[in-house]
């Protein structure tokens, strides 16, 4: 009978050690284990999409990316730094470097066509976001524990961002196979009398998109994301406003110059009854409708994990559970 009790006795104080190691196991998931993995380094690789008036599709400009011009899609990379200021809040610190591109020969509009312009120019984004993770990432397992195979809650993060940050370019075009800075030529008669302002190639910029992340381990992880980045220049393309004088920029800056200011086809039906739609004054772009630019990377996220606390016990928990994050 005392063996039975015994037994008995030594079961149930099991059972209750058990369930105490869970629930504290649980706990100190939920409302500690986060502020040891506040820290995360990020690295991306992907394509980027230019937004604006040159090139497009086969139709009058169209705004956001309903204008897309898939053929021009050029690489992109990035490197972020990102600190969790809540379980489900980060602030996030990222450098990003990719390529724009458009060509008006690529579309069969007649306007765009006729035009001929294109351009290329690599640009450099440095930006402070702030993250909101309405899912984060899970493990397939929540508790660690010698012979109980545990819960599965494997789970696909999900998250949307918006920012803000700054951004460098330098539009070119291809002239007898060279690559030929258009800033310099003042192609809209930027600099001359009667002509705009020159444009700065320093701009602010708001990033905002979504993203996906799957969980590997406790500390890497990777996923998707699109960034839709809005600008407030019209001029990544070099082309914004109207048509200058040509002999005033051969003048200003040589053939070459006039040339790229307008190197139209100079025939089709545009051009019927002595109409010439690239004379000085005509419309060359539409500086009401401002340039955007598109990211879209695959990343990969390692966590920086601090082991620093003043309790022995904390750092021999973290070190031996298998907790999600």
């Amino acid at each position: 009978m005392k063996d039975r009790y015994s037994s008995s006795s030594l079961f149930l104080i099991c059972c209750l050690c058990l369930g105490a190691s869970a629930t504290y196991g649980q706990y100190f998931r939920q409302s500690s284990y986060w502020k040891t993995q506040r820290q995360e380094i990020s690295l991306g690789f992907g394509i980027s999409n230019f937004l604006g008036e040159l090139g497009g599709r086969n139709q009058i400009g169209s705004p956001f990316v309903w204008d897309l011009e898939l053929s021009q899609t050029r690489p992109a990379l990035s490197i972020d730094h990102r600190y969790y200021i809540a379980q489900k809040m980060a602030l996030r610190t990222r450098l990003t470097y990719g390529i724009l591109a458009g060509n008006d020969n690529l579309t069969s509009e007649v306007f765009r066509q006729n035009r001929n312009l294109s351009f290329k120019t690599d640009i450099y984004e440095l930006s402070l976001a702030y993250e909101f993770h309405l899912y984060r990432e899970e493990l397939g397992h929540v508790y660690d524990l010698r012979g109980v195979q545990g819960t599965k809650s494997a789970r696909v993060g999900f998250y949307f961002f918006a920012g803000i940050g700054g951004f460098y370019f330098d539009p070119k075009a291809q002239f007898e196979n060279t690559w030929v800075q258009l800033k310099p030529l003042g192609t809209e008669g930027q600099g001359l009398e009667g002509g705009p302002d020159e444009y700065s190639n320093l701009q602010l910029c708001i990033p905002m998109g979504v993203g996906l992340r799957k969980a590997f381990s406790k500390t890497l992880s990777a996923g998707l994301e699109l960034q839709y980045t809005k600008t407030f220049t019209d001029y990544i393309d070099d082309v914004s406003t109207s048509y200058f004088d040509g002999d005033a920029l051969a003048a200003a800056h040589g053939p070459i110059g006039a040339f790229l200011a307008d190197p139209s086809l100079g025939v089709g039906p545009l051009y019927e009854d002595g109409y010439n739609p690239t004379a000085a004054g005509q419309q060359r772009g539409d500086e009401k409708d401002l340039d955007a630019y598109l990211f879209m990377k695959l990343q990969v996220h390692y966590k920086l994990i601090k082991y620093k606390s003043g309790s022995k016990k904390y750092r021999t928990r973290i070190r031996r559970q298998k907790i999600v994050f």
